[in-house]
């Protein structure tokens, strides 16, 4: 009898070891533009090194992204890990969707090997650590060289001269009658807040948060109105345009000048050679505003293996894989040592991001602010620039969000 109970015990604890070491699947989302996707190359790695774990990865289109995130988390079907931006993190801490990786972190060594700063740029706002860094960018100002050289234009490093530079560069240049260049490349869709807070943030007591209603908010609205509906500097398309139309245009010589980072710069050298170069935004109204281009990974709540979670996203911001990962984002490595030997990026488009640091910033750190990217900033903006409000009542939809 007591020789049964011994080899049910053994059978028990044999069960239960082979449940802790089965194989584990980490469910991954991603948002991937470039078609040079190297999420395949990179899940083989890994599991080669971690044959218990499955990685099943989802490339999820940008424009619904978040929705779709939001949609899953609520629904209970929230994948196990993703990329996830600064905006978003206060409703995910709100809707207790992460996962702290605090003590992961504290046992990593490669915690260490990242970027100064990253972290503490993407600490939640409880000052829990949710988010691991693994890429990111500073937004500049691109610009085409020959058509500056051909009307003899400096640079513009203030709002006034930017103006001045835009209208200039505004022609028909064939001669048929219509406008064919336009001086600037405006992003009016989703994604496009960035540009509006160039010309409006940097401006002294402008803040989203508070300021936004003052003369000097609204002078930075009315700026950007009357750029396109007075000056007739963006491209008519610009109330929609998105992501693509920006680099499209700018590729195609319809604009002279936009605004991204230097995940476009290998596609606008192919393009344009050395017609094109970069430079930080302009100084408007006493300031200068640009934004931090943020992305990381986190860990969800819900996921059943936090710790194959973990050591799935700790590989992709891991030397050598996290280049891997950036050669088809675009963007900058994380880990000093792959940052150290990046060379993908002409050295002006790395110098432009080096010497925007210093004014770079991130949208404030709280719940509305994911309601400013996906819905009041677009809605508003294209209302303003189609003529249906003023610049002072679209400033004023975004202190009712954010002062309540």
């Amino acid at each position: 009898m007591k020789l049964a109970k011994t080899t049910a015990l053994a059978s028990a604890l044999a069960l239960c070891a082979g449940l802790a070491d089965a194989d584990s699947t980490v469910r991954f989302w991603y948002h991937f533009d470039n078609a040079d996707n190297p999420i395949n190359d990179l899940i083989a790695a890994f599991e080669e090194e971690n044959p218990d774990i499955t990685i099943e990865a989802e490339n999820i289109p940008w424009n619904s992204y978040y929705d779709q995130l939001y949609t899953a988390i609520i629904g209970g079907n929230a994948p196990d890990a993703a990329m996830v931006k600064m905006f978003a993190q206060p409703r995910l801490v709100e809707m207790g969707a992460l996962a702290s990786i605090e003590d992961y972190l504290a046992d990593w060594d490669g915690t260490d090997e990242l970027q100064a700063n990253l972290l503490d740029l993407t600490t939640g706002p409880d000052g829990t650590q949710y988010y691991l860094p693994v890429q990111y960018v500073v937004l500049y100002l691109y610009y085409r060289t020959d058509m500056f050289d051909e009307l003899g234009l400096e640079v513009p490093t203030t709002c006034d001269e930017f103006r001045e530079a835009a209208n200039a560069l505004t022609r028909d240049t064939d001669g048929d009658g219509q406008t064919d260049v336009y001086g600037f490349g405006f992003r009016g869709g989703k994604g496009g807040h960035d540009h509006w807070a160039t010309f409006t943030l940097g401006r002294e007591g402008v803040d989203l948060t508070d300021g936004i209603t003052s003369d000097a908010g609204v002078a930075g609205t009315r700026f950007v109105a009357d750029l396109f509906q007075e000056d007739g500097v963006f491209p008519p398309s610009a109330p929609n345009d998105g992501f693509q139309e920006i680099i499209g245009g700018f590729k195609a010589g319809r604009t002279a000048m936009t605004i991204h980072h230097i995940g476009s710069a290998n596609g606008m050298v192919e393009a344009l050679g050395d017609d094109v170069s970069a430079a930080p935004v302009p100084e408007c109204g006493g300031g200068h505003w640009t934004a931090f281009g943020d992305e990381s990974t986190a860990i969800f709540s819900s996921a059943e293996d936090k710790d194959a979670a973990w050591k799935w996203i700790s590989f992709l911001s891991s030397e050598g894989h996290n280049t891997t990962f950036n050669e088809a984002t675009g963007q900058l490595p994380v880990v000093k040592a792959d940052s150290d030997a990046w060379s993908l990026h002409p050295q002006r488009f790395v110098t432009a991001t080096v010497d925007s640091i210093p004014f770079a910033n991130l949208l404030p750190n709280v719940p509305e602010t994911s309601d400013f990217v996906n819905t009041v900033w677009p809605t508003n903006m294209q209302r303003v620039l189609t003529g249906e409000i003023s610049p002072a009542e679209m400033n004023a939809a975004i202190a009712e969000l954010f002062e309540g």
